[in-house]
């Protein structure tokens, strides 16, 4: 290994559970420039994949963003049929994750964009995430071979007792949502790595567009940029949210407008108590370092 090669983390572990499997990505042929977007589960990631997709496309219509940029360590879709599908991409391929950085092998050829949000936005959208999937979505996810780890199950309780449920389990079975935001805030500083917070893109949008834009190495077309920031809207994913997938706009009741929501924060305001936020708080600085805490609180990076 290079002096080069050594600021580029390999993996320490594995993740299996009832919807991953870390060792898919074992020996993937990069190409340069690849694209990985990774999130813990509803924190923005189809807004990141058609940001992504509207800066490669030049702000094109109904790009099926969802489609173009798979999840390869999603476990019910066949290896070799993913594979396939991306080998044949002579765009610029951008790839979909849900790993903590520990268990990737960040890639020098590549570029990765890690979104966060503040767990109690992650937990709300989950929630209506989970009562939103069909029956026959949980049938193929709980199915398929070699599962690892109790079923993935819809919530049959409210959302505050499913937050405290969430919270107090950390995330899924073998997905610690803590440990996840870490592993990435901990290689923050490795050169094709770029951290974004869900706030910052509620915030200024067009400014972070351009900025991701910038770190991708994309120059954009000025003549199209209207283009590119209305196709990130929610307005219009939502309106156009049948066009993201062909794959999955069978897998949720009412079809893929019902996966695209507001991307609105702070639902969770006017149901938990001044205990509940005390109690979340009480397990975000046991489990994040200070000043990951703090970004992953507001989206600022101090010290």
């Amino acid at each position: 290994m290079t002096d080069s090669e050594e600021i580029y983390p390999k993996k320490t572990r594995d993740l299996h559970n009832m919807l991953m499997d870390s060792t898919r990505w074992d020996g993937f042929e990069f190409r340069d420039g690849d694209i990985v977007i990774d999130t813990w589960a509803k924190s923005g990631t189809t807004w990141t994949q058609q940001i992504v997709s509207q800066l490669i496309f030049n702000g094109a219509e109904n790009l099926p963003a969802m489609d173009m940029a798979p999840w390869l360590d999603l476990r019910i879709v066949p290896f070799d049929e993913m594979i396939t599908g991306l080998e044949a991409q002579t765009h610029r391929r951008v790839i979909k994750s849900h790993l903590p950085a520990d268990a990737l092998d960040i890639s020098p050829r590549a570029k990765y964009v890690f979104l966060a949000r503040d767990g109690r936005d992650v937990v709300w959208s989950w929630y209506k995430h989970l009562m939103h999937m069909t029956p026959e979505f949980f049938d193929t996810i709980n199915n398929t071979p070699s599962r690892v780890g109790p079923p993935l199950e819809p919530p049959t309780v409210g959302v505050r007792e499913f937050f405290h449920g969430w919270l107090e389990k950390d995330g899924l079975h073998d997905w610690s949502y803590w440990a996840h935001i870490q592993s990435w805030w901990d290689i923050r500083d490795v050169p094709n790595v770029r951290l974004v917070h869900y706030n910052n893109l509620k915030a200024d949008m067009p400014g972070e567009i351009r900025r991701m834009a910038e770190f991708l190495e994309i120059e954009i077309d000025e003549e199209h940029w209207p283009d590119i920031v209305e196709h990130c809207t929610f307005d219009y994913m939502k309106k156009n949210a049948h066009t993201l997938s062909s794959v999955f706009d069978d897998l949720f009741k009412g079809g893929l407008k019902n996966f695209v929501y507001k991307g609105t924060n702070g639902r969770w305001r006017d149901t938990l108590t001044s205990e509940d936020i005390q109690k979340y708080e009480n397990v975000v600085s046991e489990n994040l370092t200070s000043d990951c805490a703090h970004w992953h609180a507001t989206g600022e990076f101090v010290g």
